[in-house]
């Protein structure tokens, strides 16, 4: 059940509800009912509600997270009562200082605290007054399901490449989890639309916890500009489709405008699980990756998240610091340190790095005595048997290592498992030499940043440390290319931690490199990581996400689907879906009709597995082609030889084979050649390079035609094939350059033709020929589904304005699918186009009965 406070927060700020400084323009949404909201559609209200927005009117972000940025705290007098800070360590709160003054920030989120139900209300009241925060109250079973089940059983494990291969292993997949996490998503989506002015506001959703948030936004606002940013890492696509709701968590992160990623390798995780699951492709375009998804181009952003440098500079100039430097300045007198700071989790490499400190010092015996590994051990996150089992193997070996090369005063391996303070922490990246991170798989981890920062320091901890001013600073780091923050740290020496002789031999090299060189690298390293802070990160993916938002208002835009396979098709205002009754009705006024049909848009069902042409729409073809006033051409890209086998039934068909090299206008005429070639020796040229990519290309295969010759790889990995296509267009673009052909990619194809041959000449044609035997078109159907068609497309809509068609022409140039072409209208699939052609049959039969009847000589009988 959910809390009070869930279903009636908007009652609870009646009368004084803030506006977070956006003038008078007030939530366009009100509760009528409680737990229900109402749409106050802009476009028809006149209230104070939608008042325009005038130049004092704020942008504001609502930032969705798990956990809210706040601190809950008991009262020491005596009531007992609560009181909330914010939490200066939390990424939401930091990321504020990146968006600007004069943006208002709404968080939603939840408490890390458990708030009693009689005491959600008021707290519910007091968090969006005090700091515009807006909580969401999930009961505790309902939490537990959501967060430690399938968050950190499913998602978190799989995430980080560990497969559930048996029950201790993250657990077999359970959909009572499963669908806690959707009904929590549910939760927070209605928290987002309590506070939201959906055609102002910007919503960032952060990391996957909440993977599923988008698709229950978009559906209640089509046009909300949101934008998702993950914080862990994205699996390769043979990880991620192991997930039963693979399809559903992709589809839902599609409804997002932008998806960020820390690292190239994430996005192209994800990019990857798109193209194989989806069967989307991205491109590329003035340095912006984006996936077309039902008319939307959702946005990918690649950015590693920074550090706030404002808070570690204030807390490197307290006094407390200063004094605990000082204290291990003392401690660790005459040595050098070596720093490790990471969570108790199996994804960190805690272990691993322990091993290749025992492997240093029996490698190098000069270093014992010398060199010490301080390891801070953060509290874990998560809870389970696997924490357990890290934090008695890092124990045991600590002890083992400490045992076997320690002696009186000097302990090798200093663990530090109990929470320190964040000054306590800061002043161990101050004094230690070197910073290893050897995690197995992370996100992003900032315990680099943070030590780089650190090691710059100020004047008075440099004082502390007895430093000469003058002198650069230096500092060195050891990281895991299996991070984040790896690809932005080119001066560390990066390692593959499972390879532990390797991190040993890093560790020493560390600790060899000649002054002056570490200096070089700190200060590479210092410049980035102080000019690519938090706020930069934020500011350059509001920038994106603003600019990815920027055509909404542009489309028209509804929603299909149901559950999580809900999305939204976005449509030019010119490109409509042509309804059956609108053509239907257009079809029955006109008596010169043009008909040209892409065969495989038209005679394949979606559904069919073989080659043959469905016999309703040979039936359909029939009829039309029966009718005087029509002359139906079907253009393909098969040859002749079955063309004319498929459709012999077909007397008054025209057909254009291979794309319109061979042209018949009907059953009983000669084939005509559009550019008749002398030889075809360029044959021999490219079949071979054909073959050579066939061998290697599992799955593909050649047509050879009599004009032509393709390259098909539909069977075959779709990612491995689409880049062996662009190898090989380009391969036989140079071996044939001084040919008479053209070398064209399609759909799954890479096809050779002769110069000049494309279906726009079939249009062409068949418009002339027309027009030479007076019968001027006013009725113009072309459809198809591919590339190959946009020809055909073009031509009959050029034709609008020229001699060549009535000047009251109706013209349905149809795309099958929404995707970018020059056709004005389109349908959904092969299955559409089949009833929309049984529409016209059916017109043209009624037509035949009405005018056979009104011929028929009347019948008079006398008596």
């Amino acid at each position: 059940m959910v809390s009070r406070s869930y279903s009636n927060l908007l009652d609870l700020a009646s009368g004084d509800f803030p506006t977070f400084g956006r003038g008078e323009k007030r939530f366009p949404r009100v509760k009528t009912v409680t737990g229900v909201l109402s749409e106050l559609d802009d476009e028809n209200s006149n209230s104070a509600s939608s008042d325009a927005p005038s130049s004092v009117t704020q942008e504001r972000i609502i930032i969705v997270g798990n956990q809210l940025p706040l601190r809950a705290h008991r009262r020491t007098d005596g009531d007992g009562g609560r009181y909330f800070s914010w939490d200066e360590d939390s990424l939401l709160l930091q990321l504020k200082d990146g968006l600007g003054e004069d943006v208002e920030v709404v968080y939603v989120g939840c408490l890390k605290e458990e708030i009693d139900l009689d005491e959600q209300d008021s707290v519910a009241q007091t968090l969006l007054e005090t700091f515009k925060c807006v909580p969401a109250f999930l009961p505790p079973e309902l939490f537990g399901k959501f967060y430690h089940g399938f968050c950190k059983q499913h998602l978190w494990p799989l995430f980080h490449y560990m497969l559930p291969l048996s029950p201790d292993l993250g657990g077999r997949f359970d959909r009572s989890l499963w669908q806690a996490y959707v009904s929590v998503n549910k939760i927070f989506a209605d928290k987002v639309m309590e506070v939201i002015s959906p055609d102002d506001d910007f919503v960032w959703v952060h990391d996957y916890h909440l993977m599923v948030l988008p698709t229950f936004l978009r559906k209640r606002c089509n046009r909300v500009k949101l934008g998702f940013f993950l914080h862990s890492p994205f699996p390769s696509s043979e990880i991620y489709r192991t997930l039963p709701v693979r399809e559903e968590i992709l589809r839902a992160l599609l409804n997002s405008d932008l998806i960020g990623f820390h690292t190239f390798d994430y996005a192209r995780h994800f990019l990857s699980c798109c193209s194989r699951m989806l069967g989307l492709s991205y491109q590329s375009k003035r340095g912006y990756i984006g996936l077309e998804y039902y008319g939307r181009t959702v946005s990918i952003k690649i950015l590693p998240v920074g550090i706030h440098m404002g808070q570690l500079q204030s807390v490197m100039n307290l006094p407390e610091t200063e004094s605990k430097v000082a204290e291990l300045r003392d401690q660790f007198k005459g040595q050098i340190v070596m720093l490790g700071v990471d969570d108790m989790d199996i994804f960190k490499g805690i272990s691993l790095k322990l091993l290749a400190m025992e492997q240093l010092l029996l490698q190098h015996p000069d270093k014992r005595g010398k060199v010490v590994l301080v390891q801070i051990a953060n509290p874990a996150r998560g809870r389970g048997k696997d924490v357990q089992e890290v934090r008695s193997e890092t124990s045991a070996t600590v002890k083992r290592i400490n045992e076997t090369f320690g002696r009186l005063g000097y302990k090798p391996v200093i663990l530090i498992d109990t929470p320190l303070k964040f000054y306590e922490r800061i002043a161990y990246y101050i004094i230690a030499e070197c910073c290893l991170v050897t995690a197995v798989r992370d996100g992003m981890n900032l315990i680099p940043y943070e030590y780089i920062i650190c090691r710059q320091g100020n004047e008075r901890l440099d004082e502390t440390l007895g430093l000469d001013l003058s002198v650069p600073k230096k500092s060195m780091l050891v990281v895991s290319e299996f991070i984040g923050c790896s690809p932005s740290l080119s001066g560390a020496i990066r390692v593959n931690p499972w390879n532990i002789d390797a991190v040993a031999e890093a560790m020493d090299s560390a600790l060899r490199i000649p002054d002056p060189e570490k200096q070089l690298r700190h200060e590479k390293h210092y410049r980035y990581v102080s000019t690519h802070d938090v706020a930069y990160w934020a500011h350059s993916f509001m920038q994106d996400l603003e600019r990815a938002c920027r055509n909404h208002v542009r489309k028209r835009c509804w929603g299909i689907g149901f559950g999580l396979g809900f999305r939204v098709i976005a449509l030019d205002p010119s490109f409509r879906k042509l309804s059956v009754e609108h053509i239907v009705s257009a079809y029955k006024r006109t008596k010169n009709r043009a008909i040209l049909l892409d065969f495989d848009s038209t005679m394949m069902l979606q559904s069919s597995v073989g080659a043959n042409p469905n016999n309703e729409a040979v039936r359909v073809l029939n009829s039309l082609c029966r009718d005087p006033k029509n002359v139906v051409f079907l253009v393909s890209g098969q040859d002749r030889k079955k063309l004319t086998e498929w459709f012999s039934s077909c007397e008054n068909l025209g057909i254009a084979a291979e794309h319109g090299y061979f042209v018949r206008e009907n059953n009983t005429a000669e084939w005509e050649t559009r550019k008749p070639l002398s030889n075809f020796d360029w044959k021999q040229i490219a079949e071979p390079v054909m073959q050579l990519y066939t061998e290697t290309t599992d799955g593909s295969y050649i047509e050879t035609k009599e004009s032509a010759i393709v390259w098909n790889y539909q069977y075959a990995d779709r990612d491995f094939g689409f880049c062996q296509a662009k190898e090989l267009l380009d391969h036989l673009e140079s071996v044939l350059a001084n040919e008479p052909v053209s070398v064209k990619s399609g759909q799954h194809i890479v096809e050779v033709k002769p110069q000049g041959v494309n279906k726009g000449f079939v249009a062409q044609r068949l418009l002339a020929k027309m027009q030479q035997k007076g019968m001027l078109p006013d009725f113009v159907l072309c459809i198809g589904d591919d590339r190959s068609d946009e020809d055909m497309f073009e031509v009959i809509m050029s034709a609008r304005t020229g001699p060549s068609l009535s000047s009251f022409a109706e013209v349905f140039a149809c795309s099958v699918g929404q995707k970018p072409s020059k056709a004005k209208y389109y349908v959904e699939d092969t299955g559409e186009i089949l009833r929309m052609l049984q529409g016209l049959a059916l017109a043209s039969e009624q037509a035949s009965r009405n005018s056979s009847q009104a011929t028929k000589p009347a019948i008079i009988v006398r008596e």
